[in-house]
């Protein structure tokens, strides 16, 4: 049996050993989403275990019961030589009497540990399942949760897609509509999404998330904050009714203009019934125009007494909104992968058959295996790699041209594969470098000229082109002699000096 600072003196070092560890596994580079997964789970375990060894080593500092202060009073007293024998004693006994028991050190758990973070890839050391739909924790898997949304009473039905956008805008079902088989859809939504983080976001603390939220709820909802539950859905009016003015309206048709729940919020106040259309209300709640309830005709009046069972039912919506925020605070943690899961579900939708039982076909032997990211891809015929990272099938190869090489001396011999390649580069900063280290404009001229020499010949001509068209002024520009002759600047200046006109 351990003794007090024997004990004490293991829970430091396997706080010490959890220490290192956690500091390894967060510095290990992780490959893939998977590692990350594994390694934030391995990270939550040797948290819950350092805590657990600290309040182990405070009670044995707190020392409630005495014992460790009689321990070292016998291991530090006149006694001690024997208190050390009398130890060495019970240590011989305890092997003789257990012949074959072999102790096994601490460092060879740290070890296996080790191991495992080095080796992230294999399906062993997976800390947690997921669906396939979930992709070990890339994207949401809402189809119960959806099914049991569609065959609700009074909701419309929407695709896959549109329910994982909006499963969170609860606040657009009307309140009559949140019965019991509501109650049953929220609890199935929350605690999936519940589980969900906690299986993709071990390091999260949720439960502090919902007790910070919960605790801020009563207030919220009293003052009508809460999506979907304003004072005037949850208010008087429409549990236990208000209290109408009738002087203001002098027939039945003028009341009907105040809509149906307002009526009904009048007929319950006074304990009438409230049912019926828009005419049938109005009609029955004029009748009480100028008159005492004693006054009414008793089968006006409904069954159950105002207000009966008021608090039970406040009590039950409350609870569901509760539930909704709840549900609100997962989907605000939830949004990037949400997105991604629209993604996923319309990339598997836009497939062919034939794609999607090849798809499904690699995930089956693919997936066991678990490469690693960074293999390459087999590619004998080098075809470019497409946005999953594999080779583009050489059909499309070929139909942009891309087995067509186009090399271009002026931006060094670089090649270009395909046509629509080639002609996008003239316009970009390669050719455009290479054409300023000519001393050459890049204009539109020089369009599809690759060699320097075509180049630089077309430049000389452009030059001269340029020359010839420019403006001489002794050759273009006319003067006028005093009889009218028409003649350029340089025979004018000519004749000027002669003195011949």
């Amino acid at each position: 049996m351990e003794t007090l600072l024997e004990q004490q003196r293991r829970y430091h070092e396997e706080r010490e050993r959890l220490m290192d560890a956690m500091v390894q596994e967060r510095l290990i580079n992780k490959a893939s989403h998977r590692d990350s997964i594994n390694s934030e789970h391995r990270q939550r375990a040797m948290i819950d275990r350092y805590d657990e060894c600290t309040l182990s080593l405070r009670e044995i500092y707190e020392d409630k019961d005495g014992q460790r202060k009689e321990e070292v009073a016998a291991l530090s007293g006149p006694n001690e030589f024997a208190e050390f024998y009398s130890r060495l004693k019970q240590i011989k006994d305890f092997h003789r009497r257990h012949p074959g028991e072999v102790s096994v050190p601490m460092s060879v758990e740290f070890d296996e540990l080790k191991k495992i973070r080095e080796n992230p890839g294999d399906e062993v050391n997976n800390m947690v399942e997921f669906s396939d739909e979930e992709g070990y924790g890339k994207f949401l898997d809402l189809h119960e949760c959806y099914d049991k949304f569609i065959n609700l009473k009074g909701v419309d039905r929407v695709d896959y897609i549109s329910y994982i956008t909006s499963f969170d805008q609860l606040y657009d079902i009307s309140r009559d509509r949140k019965g019991g088989e509501y109650r049953q859809y929220l609890s199935s939504l929350s605690d999936y999404l519940y589980g969900f983080i906690n299986r993709t976001r071990p390091l999260l603390d949720i439960d502090s998330e919902m007790n910070e939220l919960l605790q801020d709820f009563d207030g919220k909802f009293e003052r009508g904050e809460c999506p979907g539950w304003a004072r005037e859905q949850v208010g008087a009016m429409a549990h236990t009714g208000a209290h109408l003015d009738l002087s203001a309206f002098s027939s039945h048709e003028e009341l009907a203009s105040l809509g149906l729940d307002r009526l009904k919020s009048g007929l319950i106040a006074l304990g009438l019934k409230c049912g019926g259309t828009v005419q049938e209300r109005a009609e029955r709640l004029f009748m009480t125009k100028g008159k005492k309830l004693s006054e009414l005709n008793p089968a006006l009046f409904a069954k159950n007494k105002p207000g009966k069972g008021g608090k039970k039912d406040a009590d039950k919506l409350k609870e569901i909104a509760k539930v909704e925020a709840q549900i609100y605070r997962f989907a605000e943690l939830l949004s990037e992968v949400r997105n991604d899961t629209v993604e996923n579900v319309e990339r598997k939708q836009a497939r062919t058959d034939a794609e999607r039982e090849e798809s499904e076909g690699e995930v089956s032997e693919e997936e066991p295996e678990e490469e690693p990211d960074d293999d390459i891809p087999y590619n004998p015929k080098n075809l470019p790699l497409g946005w999953d990272g594999k080779p583009i099938p050489y059909w499309l190869y070929k139909l942009h041209g891309l087995n067509i090489s186009y090399n271009c001396e002026i931006c060094g011999n670089y090649t270009y594969k395909g046509p629509k390649a080639f002609q996008r580069h003239f316009a970009e900063w390669r050719h455009a470098h290479g054409m300023r280290c000519l001393g050459i404009p890049n204009t539109a001229h020089f369009a599809n000229v690759t060699q320097i020499e075509d180049a630089m010949a077309l430049w000389e001509k452009l030059k001269v082109q340029k020359f010839d068209e420019a403006w001489k002024p002794d050759q273009e520009e006319e003067y006028e002699d005093s009889k009218g002759n028409v003649v350029n600047k340089k025979t004018y200046e000519d004749l000027k000096r002669q003195g011949l006109l």
